[in-house]
């Protein structure tokens, strides 16, 4: 057993901080909360925390990990003037390079950052076309191998190669969760990766594609995470070639339940957004995202019953997401205050309670001991009438001190367990290479 000692114990929701806490952990899971629980535990290892603030984990609800290694990309890249040209010129032409290298250390880069972030937990969203067979695998072994907990899935759509394309994407969703499962059936309590059932968008997955998805739906237990309304374009598209909203269409097929993630849905219309809600859906929103592909905003934020916070591959400074989603909202004059988006970012633990087996997002005992550290000097009174207000305003990922993921430090002092110097040093020059075959492919 574990105690961590003196703690400021802060919590989203219910809303609480507490000064001079007590927090003990056994294997995964917080098992006391309270003052002086060494006089109750007293055979227990004491971390003394030092009045640092201690709080759920964060999770990152939407973003690409194979995106990693694009930041300060040097490769010809054509004009983009609109999204789908930002789409076919720079994404959809990176996704295409990738091959089992670029792939892994993409995705061990992305999980040390999310962690050095504050993340507990990222929910993926992954595409390579060229090595579409055991891509999964290779992305968990990153956050296997950097301790971060999460879900990814791959990007089912037929842009590339057609039916032949979509049908691999489907089958190696499949065959990812079947792995899932047989962990868990070996180590029910050690499950640290999860997964969803991906596809890209409905404007690049047609109705025998989604015919497939719900086919394993229905074999997995698995739920849906794909793009919706990104753009204008995908309703349009919709539109003139099905009839019906995208969201509309989803449902027709039987992909909308608790377990879906929709991610971005800036341009869904009011019957969607009821829709969604019904089906209990969850909606995430990528703020940074959304401004850096000029994509327009989405204003019905306050409309939706669960909305959740992601980077969509920027990063996963949830500290920073949440800022910048909350000052573009006032910037388009939007009703909500720090509190909503501080709710949105508690909503990533919902996301992780209906897809994995144990309870998230609170410091109490029963609850899954993902837990996220800072130093953080508060120049004002901390409480919880103004929490989010720090949060907005203040409290920020250079504060992140230490990471716990499943009872386990994995990141202490601002360090980790293992020398990462030499998996930077390896990255870069896998993201030479990487850029190099970008350039070469049309």
């Amino acid at each position: 057993m574990l105690i961590l000692k003196n703690c400021t114990a802060v919590q989203f929701e219910p809303c609480q901080v507490e000064l001079g806490y007590d927090i003990a952990v056994e294997d995964d899971k917080i098992v006391a909360v309270g003052s002086n629980l060494a006089e109750q535990y007293p055979g227990a290892e004491i971390k003394q925390m030092n009045g640092k603030l201690v709080m759920p984990g964060l999770v990152c609800a939407h973003n690409h990990f194979y995106s990693g290694l694009s930041r300060g990309i040097l490769a010809p890249i054509a004009p983009c003037p609109d999204f789908i040209s930002t789409l076919k010129n720079l994404w959809w032409r990176l996704d295409r390079a990738l091959d089992e290298e670029s792939l892994y250390y993409s995705g061990l880069i992305c999980s040390l950052e999310s962690i050095r972030q504050g993340c507990t937990a990222v929910i993926d969203h992954h595409a390579s076309p060229g090595l579409i067979k055991g891509s999964l695998a290779i992305l968990r072994k990153g956050f296997l191998e950097a301790g971060l907990r999460g879900m990814t899935c791959f990007e089912t759509t037929d842009r590339n190669f057609g039916m032949e394309e979509l049908e691999a994407g489907v089958e190696e969703n499949i065959a990812f969760a079947r792995l899932i499962d047989a962990e868990r059936g070996s180590h029910p309590r050690n499950t640290l990766v999860e997964s969803h059932l991906g596809a890209h968008a409905p404007f690049t997955v047609p109705d025998a594609g989604l015919t497939l998805l719900r086919q394993a739906k229905q074999e997995t237990g698995r739920g849906l995470h794909i793009h919706v309304a990104e753009d204008r374009y995908d309703v349009s598209h919709s539109h003139d070639k099905y009839g019906i909203d995208p969201i509309a269409r989803l449902d027709k097929f039987g992909l909308l339940d608790e377990k879906t993630v929709i991610a971005h849905a800036l341009w869904l219309s009011p019957d969607e957004i009821t829709l969604l809600n019904e089906r209990r859906a969850c909606l995430v929103h990528n703020a940074r995202s959304n401004m850096n592909n000029h994509v327009g905003y989405n204003r019905h934020l306050a409309g939706y019953q669960l909305a959740a916070l992601g980077t969509d591959g920027i990063g996963a400074d949830m500290f920073e997401e949440l800022k910048f989603a909350y000052f573009k909202h006032r910037d388009a004059g939007g009703p909500l205050w720090p509190d909503s988006f501080m709710h949105m970012l508690q909503n990533g633990n919902v996301l992780l309670e209906r897809n994995f087996t144990g309870r998230f997002g609170q410091l109490a005992p029963g609850y899954t001991a993902d837990l996220t550290i800072c130093d953080y000097a508060s120049p004002t009174p901390l409480q919880p009438e103004n929490l989010a207000g720090h949060l907005a305003f203040g409290l920020g990922s250079s504060a992140v001190h230490s990471v716990m993921v499943g009872g386990r430090m994995v990141y202490e002092d601002r360090q980790f367990p293992f020398d990462v110097a030499p998996l930077y040093a390896q990255a870069r020059k896998a993201a030479s290479r990487l850029w190099k075959k970008m350039g070469e492919l049309s």
